[in-house]
């Protein structure tokens, strides 16, 4: 019996392979680094330019400096003059970096009188809406900074034309339909004709909107400066418990000085040079009155005060007035009158002087014979204990006083020997054509 096959069995499959771990990318060489570029010739000179740039600020007395800080806190605009390379415009960019104000400059002699007063632009309906007048650009970004500094250069050598067009822009702060906001202020500087580029004198309207400063040059300054350190700008510190009597010291000052000289209430001058400068004017003594109330608020100096009256009413009239508050300063006559022989007399001598002639001046007020003796008994003393040749001037007009029934004290002969050798002196100064008092 043949048996079947039997049925063949399947072999085991052979086991699955198990991957093997990628092999690490092959090393890629780095490329060999780059040699480093040398500094240009310009980086160079940029470097040194930086450090030439690089000053500092120190805090250091300045007139000048001072009174422009002082006329820029009151908000008025103020008008440098000096020569060309004085340093004008330096100051006014050191002026701007320390106070934190935007600094914008506008040449004004490049400009045409549509840049100030604003250039027209026609709407839809003109008739109905009428024409605005458009401000340049460097008016909108004042605005829209709400602060900075706008410096006028180069004013003088503006057409005539111009400066009419900058006259809203200086007293109004207007330019077109735009007004400035109350952080601008207004610094302008200019040459005098003599050294501008092909110059005009200012107008007189323009030049009684402005605090005239007369821009020099301190020698120290610029040599420190040059060395690296500038003087410092500041605004000026307002004690604010005396502003009240700042301002009453001012308005008595400006206001008894006009009545008693009401003729430099307005004055203008005759010649075309002085009318561009400063000159009084209704609106010139109110520029003084405001000056003279932060000067006092700030305790600022005699020579700072006499800078920014200068710069407003004119030289002459500031002389006067200067004297005038130096006679508000002083005791008052009537104390001098009371007690002739124990009084304190300044040891200043025009001081000294401005007592005598307020005394003479309240006698002449009130004539009388107690009050005529007690002037003369003080300008022997003032004879014997300071110069005497300040009592001259003062006894003359006390002189003049005198009404016939009145004695003359002796006291009067101690001063016939001073009164005499002034009057021989200016006898003999007449002709030999010395002015008179010139060695006093």
């Amino acid at each position: 019996m043949t048996l079947a096959n039997p049925s063949p069995v399947a072999a085991p499959a052979p086991p699955a392979p198990v991957p093997s771990a990628p092999a690490p990318p092959a090393p890629v060489p780095s490329a060999p680094a780059a040699p480093a570029c040398p500094p240009s010739r310009l980086d160079v000179a940029g470097e040194l330019l930086a450090l030439l740039g690089a000053t500092t600020t120190e805090p250091r007395p300045d007139v000048q400096l001072e009174a422009l800080t002082l006329a820029v806190a009151a908000d008025l605009p103020v008008l440098l003059w000096g020569e060309p390379g004085i340093g004008k415009t330096a100051a006014l960019t050191q002026l701007a970096t320390a106070l934190d104000l935007p600094l914008t400059t506008v040449i004004a002699s490049v400009h045409e009188p549509s840049d100030f007063s604003g250039l027209p632009v026609v709407g839809d309906d003109p008739a109905e809406q009428g024409v605005p007048m458009a401000p340049p650009d460097w008016a909108v970004r004042l605005v829209r900074a709400g602060r900075g500094l706008l410096f006028l250069d180069e004013l003088s050598t503006a057409p005539p034309a111009v400066q009419a067009a900058l006259l809203r822009l200086v007293l109004e702060r207007r330019i077109g339909a735009l007004q400035l906001p109350p952080g601008v202020r207004i610094v302008a500087a200019a040459n005098p004709r003599s050294s501008a580029a092909d110059g005009w004198e200012l107008s007189p309207p323009l030049a009684n909107r402005f605090v005239h400063l007369q821009w020099t040059h301190d020698h120290d300054v610029v040599v420190r400066g040059l060395g690296g350190t500038w003087p410092r700008a500041t605004l000026p510190v307002l004690d604010p418990h005396s502003l009240p009597a700042a301002v009453e010291y001012a308005r008595r000052a400006v206001c008894e000085f006009l009545t008693v000289r009401p003729p430099l209430v307005h004055r203008l001058p005759s010649g075309e040079a002085r009318r561009g400068g400063a000159w009084p004017s209704p609106r010139s003594w109110d520029m003084t009155l405001r000056l003279i109330a932060f000067a006092t608020a700030a305790g600022s100096s005699r020579e700072v005060l006499s800078l920014l009256v200068r710069g407003t009413v004119g030289d002459g009239p500031a002389l006067e007035l200067l004297a005038c508050l130096d006679r508000m300063d002083l005791p008052d006559p009537e104390l001098f009158l009371a007690d002739p022989q124990g009084a304190e007399l300044p040891e200043r001598g025009d001081r000294r002087q401005a007592v005598l002639e307020g005394v003479v001046a309240a006698v002449r007020g009130n004539p009388q014979k107690s009050r005529w003796d007690a002037a003369w008994a003080l300008l022997v003393r003032a004879a014997e204990t300071g110069p005497p040749d300040l009592v001259v001037v003062p006894a003359t007009t006390l002189a003049s006083v005198r009404r016939e029934e009145w004695d003359v004290p002796p006291s009067i002969e101690k001063l016939a020997g001073v009164v005499g050798l002034s009057r021989r002196a200016d006898r003999a100064a007449a002709r030999t054509g010395v002015p008179a008092g010139a060695g006093r």
